[in-house]
């Protein structure tokens, strides 16, 4: 398929809120490849607590020291999007073997919709592969202290997102 880049990648996810396990696959990302597309996407399963546009606001200057990093949103399919921006890479993380199960059906899928798009796993480091932005929502919620899961910005909309939810 030559319309599609090797040396382009995307990392797809809804990042709500992106945390340090996501940005440790964003930096090991952004050594294989010349270029990381951060696709910040929608799922409808999930009613998410910072929007698609706060996500992206959020994320964009937390990747800014990573010059080959971009940041864009998505509401198609993530191989949709993929092909879109050219690349010829999804990125995906895997943190436990549940994660592999679902990222394994996932990519099966992708590759039936479009066989041009390679789905590559990157293993989460072992000091956040029990992290979810979830179970980081939830931790939130209750009160709890989010310092050793979150970049500082992304922790204080959080605790505010979260502060102002439990207000209603």
């Amino acid at each position: 398929m030559p319309d599609l880049s090797p040396h382009r990648a995307v990392y797809t996810g809804v990042f709500d809120p992106i945390h340090l396990g996501h940005l440790d696959i964003i930096q090991r990302a952004s050594r294989v490849w010349d270029e990381l597309i951060v696709g910040v996407g929608i799922n409808p399963d999930k009613k998410p607590f910072f929007t698609l546009e706060e996500r992206v606001k959020l994320i964009t200057p937390i990747v800014a020291p990573f010059k080959n990093v971009t940041v864009k949103p998505f509401t198609e399919l993530a191989v949709h999007f993929v092909r879109n921006e050219k690349a010829r890479v999804m990125v995906r993380g895997l943190r436990t073997l549940s994660d592999m199960e679902s990222e394994f059906t996932m990519s099966l899928t992708n590759l039936n919709l479009d066989p041009g798009i390679e789905t590559v796993f990157l293993m989460a480091n072992a000091e956040f592969s029990h992290v979810s932005s979830s179970l980081l929502r939830q931790i939130a919620t209750l009160g709890g202290d989010l310092t050793k899961f979150l970049p500082p910005e992304v922790r204080a909309a959080l605790a505010q997102r979260a502060k102002d939810l439990n207000n209603r």
